[in-house]
C-alpha cells in the first residue's frame, strides 16, 4: 500500500510503500511525547520505496536516552522532521536498514483501522493521557514487531512496489531454508 504524508506547512512530502499500514500501536514514552507533542503511532515502510520532495527542509534529531542510574546517550534512530514547521515525519534506525517507520499523523494516506490497539511504554504515561481501551498493554517495549503484528492478524497487505526475489546457490532465500520469518527479520517495533 502507497502511504503519502506531508508536513503542517507543505514544504515536504513523503510516499513509501508499506505492507503494515494499521496504526495500532501507541508509544507513551517521553521521547515520543516530546518529539511528536502527545502519544504517537508509527506504522512500518519499506526503506527503499522512501520518495522525499522538499528534502532540503527535513532535519534530523537523534534523541537522548536517559535511564536511573545511567548515563545519558543518543539513540541511534535518527527521527527527521520538517525544519520550517517542526512535523515530526518518520524515523530510520541503520539497525535495522530495510524499515522506515512514518508517524501515522504525518500521513496522508486514509490508514485501515486496526482491530485492536498496544499500548506501549506504559510506565512512562503521564496520568493526563487518557488511555485506549482495548487491546494489551506493556511498560516497556513488547517483544512482537510490527510485522509480527500484522502478520499474525493475518493483515500484511501487499506491496505494489515491485522486488525481484534474491537468490541464494540459485534457489530463492525462502526455498532453501535460510531467511528468517519476517517476524524474526523486523524485531524492531519503532525506532527508539
Amino acid at each position: 500500500m502507497r502511504l503519502d504524508g506531508s508536513c503542517q506547512c507543505g514544504k515536504v512530502r513523503f510516499s513509501v510503500e508499506s505492507e503494515t499500514p494499521y496504526p495500532y500501536m501507541f508509544c507513551y514514552c517521553s521521547i515520543c511525547r516530546k518529539t511528536s507533542g502527545a502519544v504517537t503511532c508509527n506504522v512500518m515502510g519499506k526503506r527503499a520505496t522512501l520518495k522525499v520532495k522538499g528534502a532540503a527542509h527535513v532535519r534530523s534529531y537523534h534523541a537522548v536516552i536517559r535511564k536511573a542510574g545511567q548515563r545519558a546517550s543518543r539513540s541511534k534512530g535518527e527521527r527527521a522532521f520538517c525544519g520550517l514547521c517542526g512535523s515530526h515525519l518518520y524515523a530510520l534506525d541503520d539497525r535495522w536498514p530495510e524499515g522506515v517507520w512514518p508517524n501515522a499523523a504525518a500521513i496522508d494516506t486514509e490508514l485501515p483501522v486496526p482491530p485492536e490497539h498496544v499500548q506501549l511504554m506504559t510506565r512512562y504515561k503521564p496520568a493526563w493521557v487518557p488511555a485506549v481501551a482495548d487491546g494489551p498493554r506493556f511498560a516497556e517495549y513488547p517483544k512482537l514487531s510490527i510485522a509480527a503484528w500484522h502478520e499474525e492478524r493475518g493483515l500484511t497487505t501487499p506491496s505494489s512496489a515491485r522486488r525481484a526475489p534474491r537468490a541464494v546457490s540459485g534457489k530463492s532465500r525462502r526455498a532453501s531454508g535460510k531467511a528468517p520469518s519476517r517476524a524474526r527479520r523486523a524485531r524492531k517495533t519503532s525506532a527508539e
